[in-house]
C-alpha cells in the first residue's frame, strides 16, 4: 500500500502547490506510518506508537484553503487537544502536539491495562482507548461500573453497582456497603485492583486466561461444584467468596473453598486434628492435604 499511495500522491502532487505541499509534508512524517489516503488528499490516518509500545490512529483533515485554515484531527482517546495553529505550520506540528498529548494520558491507560489484565471486565476484548468506563465482574453475577478520571486516575473513581436479580441481591448489597464505609482507604500508592479488592473488602474474579496461566486451577469447588460461596451473613468475610485452596498434586490441581474442604475433612473418619490444623486426603487424588480451621492452607 505504501508504495502505491507514494506513486498516486506524487502524480497529484504535479497538478496543484496544494497536492504538492501535502505530498512534502507526508514525506516528512514518513509514509510507513500512514495507514489510510483519501483520493483528493484531504482526508488521511497515521499510527503512531506512544511512550508504553501503544498504538493509536490519529486522523486528519484538511481544508481546500489548508494552511490558512488548520486540520480537523480526531482519534480514540477521553478528549481531544486543542490545536495550536499558524499558517507557518506543518502536519509534523500536529503530530509533534498530539505526541505530547498521548505523553499526558499514560497513567490513565496504564490504570485502565491494570484494570484490564488483573479484574474480570465483560466486555473487554478491544475495549476503547476513549473509554473511561469499565464493568467488572464483582462475583455473583454482580457487575460494578467504575468510571475512571483521566486528569486524576489514580483516584477514588465514581462507582456504580448493577442491581442483579434476587439471588445475588444480598452480595450486591454487602459490596455497597462497604464500598461506602471503606472508600477512605482508597490510596495513590497502590494499584487500582488492589484498592478495589481493599475497599469492597472481597476477592474479586480475575480474568480467565489469567487464572488459567496463572495457577492452572478450575474455577469451580471441587466439593460444592460452585464458583463462589453462598451470600450469607453467617460467613462473615468469605461471604461470596470464590475458591482458594488448591490440591499440591500437580496431577490432581482440584480447587476448593476451604471451608467446603473443612467440613469434608470433618466427616471423614480418618481425618486428623493437631491444634487447629486438620490433616487428611484430597477428596479426588487421596495425597496428604492440610488446613487450618480458620480457612488458610497450611
Amino acid at each position: 500500500m505504501e508504495y502505491v499511495e507514494r506513486g498516486r500522491c506524487r502524480e497529484l502532487a504535479k497538478s496543484s502547490s496544494f497536492y504538492r505541499r501535502v505530498y512534502s509534508e507526508i514525506e516528512e512524517l514518513g509514509w510507513e506510518r500512514l495507514k489510510i489516503l483519501g483520493r483528493d488528499l484531504t482526508f488521511f490516518s497515521f499510527h503512531i506508537i506512544d511512550q508504553k509500545g501503544r498504538e493509536h490512529i490519529l486522523e486528519i483533515q484538511l481544508d481546500k484553503d489548508y494552511p490558512k485554515c488548520p486540520p480537523s484531527v480526531s482519534a480514540d482517546i477521553p478528549y481531544m487537544f486543542n490545536l495550536e495553529w499558524t499558517e507557518s505550520m506543518r502536519l509534523k506540528d500536529v503530530m509533534r502536539q498530539f505526541q505530547e498529548h498521548l505523553n499526558k494520558l499514560q497513567e490513565f491507560w496504564s490504570v485502565l491495562d491494570d484494570i484490564d489484565k488483573s479484574l474480570c471486565v465483560v466486555d473487554a476484548k478491544q475495549p476503547s482507548r476513549a473509554s473511561t468506563v469499565r464493568r467488572i465482574q464483582a462475583g455473583n453475577d454482580c457487575i460494578i461500573i467504575v468510571h475512571v478520571n483521566f486528569n486524576d486516575p489514580k483516584s477514588l473513581p465514581e462507582c456504580r453497582f448493577m442491581d442483579p436479580g434476587p439471588p445475588a441481591a444480598m452480595h450486591m448489597d454487602c459490596l455497597r456497603m462497604r464500598w461506602r464505609r471503606n472508600s477512605k482507604k482508597w490510596s495513590k500508592e497502590r494499584s487500582f485492583s488492589g484498592n478495589l479488592v481493599c475497599v469492597l473488602d472481597a476477592e474479586l474474579p480475575r480474568p480467565h486466561s489469567v487464572q488459567h496461566e496463572a495457577d492452572h486451577q478450575q474455577i469451580e469447588c471441587g466439593i460444592c461444584y460452585a464458583q463462589f460461596l453462598p451470600t450469607d451473613e453467617e460467613l462473615g468475610a468469605r461471604s461470596g467468596t470464590r475458591t482458594d485452596y488448591i490440591c499440591d498434586n500437580t496431577s490432581c490441581n482440584k480447587s476448593f473453598h476451604s471451608l467446603c474442604l473443612i467440613d469434608w475433612l470433618r466427616s471423614i473418619t480418618t481425618t486428623r486434628q493437631s491444634f487447629d490444623v486438620l490433616f487428611g486426603n484430597c477428596p479426588y487424588c487421596s495425597d496428604p492435604v492440610a488446613v487450618k480451621i480458620d480457612g488458610t492452607k497450611k
